[in-house]
């Protein structure tokens, strides 16, 4: 009853994880919205673990195909095509890619490449629609790209130091599911 309660308290501020407006400008404004924005923090480190869970090529190719995907999300949104139920997307990807981590088997490559893809596409998608068209707007973007790999590095540093300890990544994975289910829960 705890943890609810905490999830309560935090649950208003997670509502403007993508509120658009003057933050979508520059390269440092890139790079500060994945390491401060919750929900992309804790995605993007997420798919570094489940890269790292399943080992071998995944660990480049999930990453990889999250960000081209993410790529192909912002453009689209640049174009001004959104992706329907964008934000409610975005917070499955967390309840997702959590009960990935906590699973005591990693899934299937195939099966993290295709979920890491779509999910890729709605965390693209949601900073596209809020892109300046502008080189400000594509410094930002480039900022993104660069902060989200490097959150994928982390997590798959993070899963192969505590691979020892696969409580610690079950629990990390709770928790990211946690935060999905408490940031969903705003817009049902």
């Amino acid at each position: 009853m705890t943890i609810l309660s905490a999830l309560a308290v935090l649950t208003p501020s997670l509502a403007f994880a993508h509120p658009g407006g003057y933050h979508v400008h520059g390269f440092l404004a890139g790079v500060e919205h994945p390491l401060f924005g919750i929900d992309h923090l804790l995605a993007m480190v997420a798919v570094g673990m489940i890269a790292a869970r399943i080992g071998g090529r995944a660990v480049l190719l999930v990453p990889l195909l999250f960000v081209s995907a993410m790529v192909v999300g912002a453009l689209f949104g640049v174009a001004g095509i959104g992706l329907p139920s964008l934000e409610t997307g975005i917070a499955l990807s967390l309840v997702v890619f959590g009960a990935m981590v906590g699973l005591a088997k990693p899934l299937p490559l195939t099966v993290a490449m295709s979920l890491t893809t779509l999910f890729g596409l709605f965390h693209g998608n949601a900073h596209g629609l809020e892109i300046a068209e502008s080189d400000g707007g594509l410094a930002y973007a480039i900022g993104f790209v660069l902060a989200t790999s490097i959150l994928h590095a982390v997590g798959v540093l993070s899963a192969t130091k505590f691979a020892g300890w696969p409580g610690a990544i079950r629990t990390a994975g709770l928790a990211t599911s946690l935060v999905g289910v408490a940031t969903a829960a705003q817009f049902i």
